[in-house]
């Protein structure tokens, strides 16, 4: 534990950063990033229970969106089964803009959060997205667990976001225009 220097526990974050990879290009991901149907294909394929798109704007290459994300309690460790009383509600807020974005994530019954980056590189004949950030719970006792859990479970997370959003950009090039005039 770690005090502060009037012998109170000093609060701490734990750090993130993760690392995913793409055979696609930054652009191509970034692209993605800002597109609505990304974003509503995403979360309909791995957003979990309730998964909702509360909020979309974009202009000019930029994009800001809320999502809201369910996790099953029979789903979760039992700590947090115990601390949150029912399922997990994830509130996720997201700004990109240059290639580049932030999130801010929040848990429903959790007094905590994750804030982060992320940004998208060419690497080589693809791309990687980099999250780097803090989640921080403020709950004596078990809020480093439960920071440690959130961490794991945000990497579990983008690992399956990186194989969608790669298979959606792969998958793009394959569909055909639809409406009047459209080739069958």
């Amino acid at each position: 534990m770690v005090t502060g220097v009037n012998g109170s526990l000093r609060d701490m974050a734990r750090r993130i950063e993760h690392h995913t990879t793409s055979p696609r290009s930054a652009e191509k991901v970034y692209g993605a990033m800002v597109d609505e149907t990304y974003v509503r294909d995403r979360l309909a394929a791995i957003g979990g229970n309730d998964a909702e798109l509360v909020t979309f704007s974009s202009s000019e290459g930029k994009a800001s969106y809320q999502l809201k994300q369910g996790v099953p309690a029979e789903h979760l460790p039992s700590m947090a089964r115990s601390l949150l009383g029912g399922d997990l509600v994830i509130q996720r807020v997201e700004n990109w803009a240059a290639g580049a974005g932030t999130v801010e994530v929040t848990l429903n019954g959790v007094p905590g959060r994750l804030d982060g980056s992320f940004t998208i590189t060419d690497n080589g004949s693809g791309s990687k997205l980099t999250l780097t950030g803090e989640v921080k719970v403020s709950i004596p006792l078990v809020g480093g667990k439960l920071e440690k859990l959130i961490a794991e479970q945000v990497a579990v997370l983008l690992d399956k976001e990186s194989e969608f959003t790669s298979e959606w950009l792969a998958n793009r090039g394959l569909r055909r225009p639809a409406g009047p005039g459209a080739l069958g």
